[in-house]
């Protein structure tokens, strides 16, 4: 895990946090501008408790890093349409009524959430930035420590997995001989079927004949009591 010393020097590495602008709130809240996006370098000083002075010297060192993380510097027709869309957001009270509006100015520059974050990996004379940075190393800590239980659990997982393959592999030829066996069993049961399904047409030709015969049995002991002579006459 990287250290708060690599953290303030290494430009990749503090692009790779940049995403975690909730820390910002977990430190201390930050007030926004109406547009609930941007503050202005008055409001970044106040959040560190450090002079504005000391964000200008930090944003003009790093200026191009700050651009890439939503940095604006508004002049001219921008920056009346963004005092104009403010005092919108205020429902056309005046300036004078909110002290967190920006004044006029000939230019002003804006921060994100992104910049402030940036900002705070970047100052070094401030409590609140440290405090920031250290909760960004402290949550990836937290992170890497489930990853690293996540990955322990799914070794395990691949571990057991292995040993069931092995285990399919070896009942493999079982279960193909089995399934010879049950092909076997399938073409003697279906024989067996044919003879039993000719015995039965077999034994119903049996009972036919035996009931003709009984027929003609019947027949002949009717003609032979026919021709048996009466009692004779005294």
């Amino acid at each position: 895990m990287p250290t708060e010393v690599a953290l303030l020097e290494s430009r990749a590495l503090r692009a790779e946090r940049m995403v975690r602008v909730d820390i910002l709130d977990k430190v201390k809240s930050l007030v926004m501008l109406p547009d609930g996006i941007h503050v202005r370098t008055e409001d970044v000083a106040r959040y560190f408790e450090v002079s504005t002075e000391v964000v200008k010297k930090v944003t003009q060192r790093h200026r191009a890093e700050m651009a890439e993380n939503g940095l604006l510097l508004l002049r001219g027709s921008e920056l009346r349409t963004f005092h104009r869309d403010m005092m919108s957001l205020w429902g056309g009270e005046g300036e004078a009524n909110h002290p967190s509006y920006p004044q006029a100015t000939a230019r002003l520059t804006l921060y994100t959430r992104r910049t402030v974050l940036n900002v705070a990996m970047l100052l070094r004379e401030s409590d609140i930035a440290r405090c920031v940075r250290t909760y960004l190393l402290d949550a990836e800590g937290d992170l890497r420590e489930r990853y690293d239980s996540l990955d322990f659990r799914v070794t395990r997982i691949e571990s057991c997995l292995a040993g069931v393959g092995s285990a399919l592999q070896e009942l493999g030829p079982v279960l193909r001989r089995m399934s010879e066996r049950f092909d076997s069993l399938d073409r003697k049961l279906g024989v067996t079927h044919e003879v039993v399904g000719a015995m039965s047409t077999r034994l119903a030709d049996v009972a036919h004949d035996v009931r003709r015969v009984d027929a003609r049995l019947d027949d002949v002991a009717h003609r032979l009591r026919e021709l048996r002579p009466g009692p004779r006459e005294g």
